[in-house]
């Protein structure tokens, strides 16, 4: 297994400012120094980075710059975040606008991943019918990936109507996009994340990595959960991708980033 690293820690995760009334620059941001992040992580000994879509398109004109950064450091890009409402017509052609300007861009970095979040929840509570729209434009979505020749999967997460387990279920059963689980969001949503990567191993094609105790996102060993377990399941899976460590916030991102790169070595014996 390969270990990559979210740069949304150098910063914390934010939304651009144009996307309150552009729908179509409605992008995730890391508030942060891109530049200084991949330098940090590097130096802690990871080999991948993953961006929010919104930092990536910081780049669109300045390619040459950014693959002088990652040779430098000896990076790759192994994924990039990018989410919507999805579940809203009016404003899937501006949503999928965005998400095909994002995928044309990773895959000129050799990027090997595109995450996809989301799945709003109205003012009125989550119809049922909202499923059903995520599923197809998750399928879309997925088909604008593989169109790039990057990898996609659905990530779910807090606040969207695809954070707890019963609703996971629901949507893995409507679509047949591969599952990105992150293990702190999966139970913090109420799930177990070791029986959702057994029950959708087969299913899982990229991993995120934070631990969680007492509702705070940690470094991992800082928390609960068992990754051990976790880790096993996908060896017998015979999993050899990425699993990248996203941390929301931390208050020194380098030795949040160092705390778990000593847990993966010395607990998991990973890298």
């Amino acid at each position: 297994m390969k270990l990559g690293y979210q740069t949304n820690t150098w910063g914390g995760v934010v939304g651009h400012p144009a996307g309150v009334t552009s729908v179509k620059d409605l992008y995730y941001l890391a508030n942060g120094s891109t530049e200084q992040a991949l330098r940090d992580i590097a130096a802690a000994g990871y080999k991948g980075i993953e961006l929010f879509d919104g930092n990536l398109m910081q780049y669109e004109n300045r390619q040459d710059e950014f693959r002088q950064l990652l040779k430098s450091l000896d990076l790759a890009v192994v994924g990039v975040y990018t989410g919507a409402n999805f579940i809203f017509k009016d404003i899937l052609e501006e949503e999928f606008d965005k998400i095909e300007k994002v995928a044309k861009l990773a895959a000129e970095f050799g990027t090997e991943h595109l995450v996809f979040g989301g799945g709003a929840i109205r003012a009125g509570g989550i119809q049922e019918s909202d499923y059903e729209q995520l599923a197809h434009s998750l399928e879309r979505g997925a088909k604008i990936a593989e169109k790039y020749g990057l990898v996609p999967s659905y990530h779910p997460h807090l606040g969207t109507c695809v954070q707890g387990p019963d609703q996971l279920d629901k949507i893995m059963g409507l679509t047949s996009i591969a599952l990105c689980p992150d293990t702190a969001h999966i139970e913090a949503g109420g799930g177990d994340p070791v029986a959702v990567i057994k029950k959708y191993v087969d299913r899982i094609k990229y991993v995120h990595f934070k631990d969680y105790k007492s509702g705070a996102f940690l470094p991992l060993g800082e928390g609960n959960q068992n990754f051990a377990e976790m880790v096993s399941i996908l060896r017998e899976a015979n999993y050899e991708g990425w699993i990248t460590v996203e941390l929301d916030s931390y208050e020194d991102p380098f030795k949040g980033a160092q705390i778990s790169k000593a847990y993966l070595k010395e607990r998991l014996n990973i890298g």
